[in-house]
């Protein structure tokens, strides 16, 4: 994979506009009904760096990193500042934030993810590039100790116990996280004189799976 472990400036992308994506499949019968489909298990999320930009320092710093990507070809992660917590954006990651499994005294490893709930619905996300010294794991009420009970890849988003968890102890975790994006673009055009009079370059961004 095509991927550099390193994050585009958190204060560029602080500004940015984006979000999740589905894909649906959508049918309409003869008789006005609908089936709909989708391919998709995940959503993608989508991004515009370039309303980030608010100075020339600022495009300079955009062009660099680009340019160390080679545009397309390599990723790199992501800030999303509306979601980049195991909990609300806006609220404090707690001990317990989020159940990742459950031991059963055989496994040793679990994917870091966050669960979003809206009613009796849920969609689960895997979470496979959490942020370097946010990780906290939890075993029902004891916290482990990250280096000695267990250890964390940051690449990829999974814990590694030491010693499988007993039967029946769920597995918890808070932490902070990036996503796995790409430049949709090999090209970015700037014209100073309009980006002074309040014009910013067009800088699409797209998760990719890792």
């Amino acid at each position: 994979m095509n991927f550099h472990e390193v994050r585009f400036p958190a204060s560029l992308s602080f500004g940015s506009v984006g979000g999740p994506e589905r894909r649906t499949d959508i049918v309409t019968l003869a008789n006005g009904f609908e089936e709909r489909n989708t391919p998709w298990a995940h959503s993608r999320r989508r991004y515009d760096a370039g309303l980030g930009m608010r100075s020339l320092d600022d495009i300079q710093t955009l062009i660099a990193f680009f340019e160390a990507r080679q545009g397309q070809m390599y990723g790199f992660r992501w800030k999303d500042w509306s979601d980049y917590k195991s909990c609300a954006a806006t609220a404090e990651v707690e001990k317990g934030d989020q159940v990742i499994g459950q031991g059963d005294g055989v496994t040793t490893v679990f994917q870091l993810v966050k669960t979003y709930a809206s009613g009796v619905a849920s969609y689960v996300r895997p979470i496979v590039k959490p942020v370097l010294g946010t990780v906290k794991v939890g075993l029902d009420q004891d916290e482990a100790r990250e280096g000695v009970d267990f250890e964390v890849d940051l690449n990829r988003g999974l814990i590694q116990f030491a010693v499988p968890p007993a039967e029946g102890v769920d597995v918890t975790a808070v932490f902070e996280f990036d996503v796995p994006v790409r430049f949709d673009t090999d090209r970015i055009q700037v014209s100073v004189a309009s980006f002074q009079a309040g014009d910013v370059p067009n800088v699409p961004v797209v998760e990719v799976r890792v």
